[in-house]
């Protein structure tokens, strides 16, 4: 007599299935973390470029001076003084509302000094994504937004050429 074929899969088909399944989602999940990265260093970048456009505006409406911050740096996050996005008290003072409708914010920060931060004498101004950048870090040298004086930490920057070093 003839045994009936049993219908089926075995225990190894299972786990070998189980497997690559399990390897796929990783690879997926994975790849979708470093697209939400990018996606936010490509915001981060469109910030800063953003603010500096209504800075030049200030500039142009103010006798070419940009709103001042005695020096200090100023920022949204709790080492740098948690400034507000709008207002005289705002982390860029008093650009927003006037010249542009809020100052934004980082898209993730991830810590007390990890923010947008701003500093001015007024003649000159350096705008930076301190500390947050998480898909260029550090940020290499050949890079637009690149800081020399930050350099091999996760920062982007744009600053007035007399507000280099700072």
């Amino acid at each position: 007599m003839n045994k009936p074929a049993k219908k089926g899969f075995t225990l190894i088909e299972l786990l070998v299935v189980i497997s690559i399944i399990s390897l796929l989602a990783t690879l997926a999940v994975t790849s979708l973390q470093n697209a939400q990265k990018k996606s936010r260093d490509t915001r981060r970048r469109a910030d800063l470029k953003q603010v500096s456009t209504a800075l030049e505006l200030y500039y142009d409406k103010n006798s070419n001076l940009y709103p001042s911050t005695s020096g200090n740096w100023w920022g949204n996050c709790s080492s740098y003084g948690s400034h507000p996005t709008s207002g005289a008290n705002g982390w860029v003072p008093n650009l927003a509302p006037t010249h542009m409708g809020t100052l934004p914010l980082d898209p993730k920060p991830v810590g007390t000094g990890s923010c947008y931060l701003y500093i001015s004498n007024g003649t000159d101004y350096k705008l930076l994504a301190h500390q947050t950048t998480e898909s260029v870090c550090p940020v290499p040298s050949t890079d637009a937004m690149y800081d020399a004086v930050r350099a091999g930490q996760c920062t982007f920057t744009i600053y007035t050429s007399g507000a280099r070093a700072w």
